[in-house]
């Protein structure tokens, strides 16, 4: 076992896979020299040279246009977005192209399109986007959002292997703030199973990214108050584990869906909707969202913090839940 942060976890699993696979390649823009603006490609230029870790224009359509021309051919490109906000100029080469190709025609199109998402970090509205949604409603496409190193490193090996695409969200407010014992040897997290992050009994909070952490201290708090929060973790978002979803919210009758994106048309929507279908008899209180306002991402840190979901807007929705 080795003590990673999350970031260097998607390094070491890029990395092996790398090693193990002379078809795996990467692009992306100040990848190569620079080692990525996060250092997630820090040294392969070194290790694997110009062949397989490639600079690119400023031009994230040409890049995702490349990638899929390489996939076609046999080759498993991993792209980097340099922010996943800039993935927007590339979306029709990833939502027509990419997503639909095997569909249309039945080639495996094994592209990984990875970069740091999210807010906390005072970036603004062009730099702290929870964009995930733009992809989940997009048949075709995987999409993975890791809250821990474990899953970080296991998930990204995972999706490097997988013949479809897939949407890869990096948090990056947790890039260097969060460390695990990972391991060494050869392993994966396969995409679509979620975790339960701590078990509970009284209300079950859903969740991904980032807010896996915020909602494990809310639960902390809570278990002061007497009140039992159940944690699971989707990670990933498309397929999400149906089953997982369902059995915490039979278990423990209550259930707060809770995001860092934006409220309307987010992961939160689509689960109230799963639940309402299969679960609403097992309910013993309405269906609750904690996400973020209809608003772009502020820049002031004052603003930014009012606007994402934290531990205690959590704990005061849990309360009044359970109070109900």
């Amino acid at each position: 076992m080795a003590l990673l942060t999350y970031v260097e976890a998607i390094r070491q699993g890029i990395w092996e896979e790398m090693e193990r696979d002379p078809s795996v390649f990467l692009l992306g823009e100040d990848i190569g020299a620079y080692g990525g603006a996060f250092k997630v490609t820090a040294g392969m230029l070194e290790r694997f040279g110009e062949d397989r870790v490639i600079d690119t224009p400023i031009s994230e359509s040409a890049i995702v246009g490349a990638a899929i021309g390489a996939a076609l051919m046999g080759m498993r490109p991993v792209v980097e977005m340099q922010f996943m906000d800039f993935i927007a100029c590339g979306f029709d080469q990833i939502v027509n192209m990419a997503a639909k190709l095997h569909y249309r025609w039945g080639p495996a199109v094994p592209i990984v399109i990875r970069g740091p998402s999210g807010a906390g970090v005072h970036g603004g509205p062009y730099h702290s986007q929870s964009n995930e949604m733009w992809f989940v409603h997009t048949p075709g496409l995987k999409v993975v959002a890791p809250a821990t190193p474990y899953d970080a490193k296991g998930l990204v090996k995972a999706a490097i292997r997988d013949d479809n695409p897939v949407i890869f969200f990096e948090h990056k407010f947790l890039y260097r703030r969060i460390k695990e014992e990972v391991p060494e040897q050869d392993y994966v997290v396969p995409i679509g199973k979620a975790a339960v992050r701590r078990e509970g009994t009284d209300i079950a909070v859903i969740t991904y990214g980032a807010m896996v952490w915020t909602a494990l201290d809310a639960a902390r708090e809570l278990e002061k108050e007497g009140l039992s929060l159940e944690v699971v973790d989707l990670r990933s978002l498309l397929p999400y584990d149906e089953k997982a979803v369902l059995a915490s919210v039979r278990k423990c009758g209550k259930v707060i869906l809770l995001h860092e994106d934006t409220r309307t048309g987010g992961m939160a929507g689509e689960l109230a909707a799963l639940i309402a279908e299969k679960a609403f008899e097992d309910l013993d209180g309405p269906i609750i969202r904690v996400t973020a306002p209809d608003t772009p991402v502020p820049f002031s840190p004052p603003l930014e913090e009012y606007f994402l979901p934290n531990a205690q807007k959590l704990a005061e929705a849990a309360r009044k839940l359970a109070a109900f």
